[in-house]
């Protein structure tokens, strides 16, 4: 198993109301896009939450939260949040929206063009 079933589905009910999403098979689980960005996914019985940096430390002081690392190298603004801190729907919720919440502001900036 390469992600928890039950806990992807959970999570595609909270975003069938919104735009521009899709599925993605990544690092061994599954992937939310918005747009053509990742905003959160399932892997194992983990939900992945892609809060920003400025967020970072903030988000891994919380309970059953910690670095998303599967390189080695933890991966700045993305969290693992652990089964028992989105057991409640309204918890799962609150992660799901701080995802989205974060990956819409990147929606609409600008790469920097670069100098040749």
């Amino acid at each position: 198993m390469a992600y928890d079933e039950a806990l992807a589905t959970r999570v595609r009910c909270l975003l069938k109301t919104r735009k521009q999403i899709s599925e993605k098979r990544m690092f061994g689980g599954l992937a939310f896009m918005l747009g053509d960005k990742m905003c959160c996914g399932v892997l194992k019985d983990d939900f992945v939450a892609r809060i920003g940096t400025a967020a970072y430390e903030a988000a891994l002081a919380e309970p059953h939260v910690r670095p998303m690392d599967f390189t080695g190298r933890p991966l700045k603004g993305y969290v693992y949040v652990g089964p028992q801190a989105t057991r409640s729907d309204s918890s799962l919720k609150a992660w799901v929206d701080r995802s989205v919440a974060f990956t819409s502001s990147l929606l609409n900036r600008t790469k920097p063009r670069k100098k040749h």
